[in-house]
């Protein structure tokens, strides 16, 4: 608490709820322009979700994003001033969060604790938004609700699955009346979304599909439930897949793909119309994958680079998340044991007669906050998602890794094939034969070649090395061409991955502060009410 005693600290949250905060106008102007600034943020980019406001008409789509108008920066100076000012006497607001970079330029104050898990929602899907992408402007897409059904399987046996409703409309279809037109909709299984993800993946292997929520329940705290039909879960997973079609209808390029497209418009024939594509014979086998892997002898050392990247960011986020799970069990127990307050002042109450009222209204005090640990540990869910998502998408990272790894590997094999028919060609040339060689082995055994079944062979190896170096130029080109796009979408994906993450931490924080305030505002009224005894 810089540098406070424990005295000094407790009076100086005495003084600031004895205040009620005189800073509040502050804080809301804060508030106001931080707000404002992500709102034309998303109108700049001309994205509109089904919570965001219609944009304003001045706003046009050119309007460079994350630029910081004259307001912001002049509130940014006042209150540098106003900390710097405050330091030496120690009464630095508790609602408002200071992150130094270290730079006297470079200092970002947080001023609104108090953003929902819906609200970060929403500001997350605004950086998806492409300024080159046509669907997402065109089309409003939303995962709207889930339903389960009952039905048989391939082998004739009875199952119970969830299906979920996809709602698209053109993004600015108006009716005459001034109601939004109805939307078009149609029912997918989870099971239809990994075959147009699998399908994503063998055809476009240089980009990072964005990945799907998870099948089962992984990384939980023991009251949350492990069924992949529990309705919270399902609605997590639905909220999830909703994120995986804007993620792919953001992408400059699997936004443009027509199997994509058919997936959010026709619901029959959709199935067929993708197997016909053939992607299925494009699949690398794993084995295949494999053997590219331990065999490629001068792999790109940037690609190596970006798959030991994308193991140790999936190791942290799995540790972050499991921690956050443990974490989440204690608060959930020391927020219900905080009940026995309730209980036990409400005992007391009933054998006093000039306390009793304080102690009872403490009580009630003290069952509310037990009781809000289950909305905020709900809350808290969505964050975890959001890091759920960024631990799926090193495996999507990894897979053009190993990608690039087979297409390295089939190039060096061309070249070694075709150095190896160059060689052959030069032996019957010349008539040199190296005794250990399979050549000089047969001749030993055979006898030597007649010269017209030299020049037969050297004739069939010219046609073959002329095939090679051609083949060996398709597979040079293949494997730029691969480069050059997947490192234009890796660019992508970083931009992409610190904003998200960046964003999703820092709701984290926020939530985690409005959390503690709401406890501070619990024990202030238990305090209240032992004053009035």
């Amino acid at each position: 608490m810089n540098g406070r005693t424990d005295g000094q600290t407790d009076g100086w949250m005495d003084r600031q709820m004895e205040e009620d905060w005189t800073d509040g106008q502050m804080e809301r102007m804060g508030t106001m322009l931080l707000l404002r600034q992500r709102l034309v943020t998303a109108q700049a980019l001309g994205f509109r979700t089904r919570c965001s406001p219609k944009p304003h008409p001045t706003i046009t789509p050119s309007t460079p994003p994350y630029l910081p108008n004259l307001e912001l920066l002049r509130f940014f100076s006042v209150m540098r001033m106003r900390i710097a000012s405050s330091a030496d006497s120690s009464s630095n607001n508790s609602q408002m969060i200071m992150a130094d970079s270290g730079s006297s330029d470079e200092v970002a104050v947080i001023c609104n604790t108090d953003i929902t898990s819906t609200e970060s929602e929403n500001n997350i899907i605004n950086t998806m938004v492409e300024r080159g992408t046509a669907l997402l402007k065109k089309m409003e897409i939303s995962v709207a609700e889930a339903d389960k059904r009952t039905g048989k399987n391939t082998v004739n046996m009875q199952e119970t699955y969830t299906v979920y409703l996809i709602e698209t409309r053109p993004a600015e279809s108006v009716s005459e009346g001034g109601t939004p037109v109805a939307p078009d909709t149609l029912w997918r299984r989870y099971s239809e979304f990994e075959l147009l993800r699998t399908y994503l993946l063998v055809t476009y292997p240089y980009i990072i599909v964005p990945p799907l929520p998870e099948k089962r329940a992984e990384f939980v705290w023991h009251k949350l439930s492990a069924d992949n039909l529990d309705p919270d879960f399902v609605e997590r997973r639905r909220v999830g897949l909703e994120n995986f079609l804007l993620r792919l209808a953001s992408h400059p390029v699997l936004s443009n793909d027509n199997i994509f497209f058919l997936f959010l418009t026709e619901e029959k024939g959709w199935r067929e119309a993708v197997l016909e594509t053939g992607f299925q014979d494009k699949a690398d086998s794993r084995l295949k994958s494999l053997s590219a892997m331990f065999r490629v002898k001068n792999p790109d050392k940037r690609f190596t680079s970006l798959k030991h990247y994308s193991e140790d960011l999936s190791t942290v986020i799995s540790q972050l998340l499991r921690i956050r799970a443990r974490v989440a069990d204690r608060l959930y127990g020391v927020y219900k044991v905080h009940g026995n307050y309730g209980r036990v002042f409400s005992e007391w109450s009933a054998i006093e007669k000039e306390m009793g009222d304080g102690l009872q209204s403490a009580g009630h005090h003290m069952d509310t906050y037990a009781a809000s640990i289950d909305d905020i540990l709900e809350e808290e869910e969505h964050y975890a998602d959001q890091l759920k998502e960024y631990l799926f998408y090193t495996e999507a990272v990894r897979s053009v890794c190993k990608k690039h790894e087979l297409i390295q590997y089939e190039l060096e094999m061309a070249a070694q094939d075709l150095s190896y028919k160059k060689q052959q060609k030069e032996e019957l040339e010349t008539g040199t034969v190296r005794i250990f060689s399979l050549k000089g082995m047969t001749s030993k055994l055979f006898g030597q070649e007649t010269p017209e079944q030299r020049e037969s062979k050297v004739a069939a190896l010219e046609q073959s090395i002329q095939e090679g170096e051609g083949a060996l130029k398709e597979k040079n080109a293949e494997s730029q061409e691969f480069v050059e796009k997947a490192w234009n979408d890796i660019e992508r994906f970083k931009e992409q991955k610190e904003k998200d993450l960046r964003e999703a931490l820092i709701s984290y924080a926020i939530m985690q502060i409005s959390m503690c305030k709401k406890g501070i505002q619990v024990w202030s009224n238990a305090k209240e009410c032992f004053n009035k005894m």
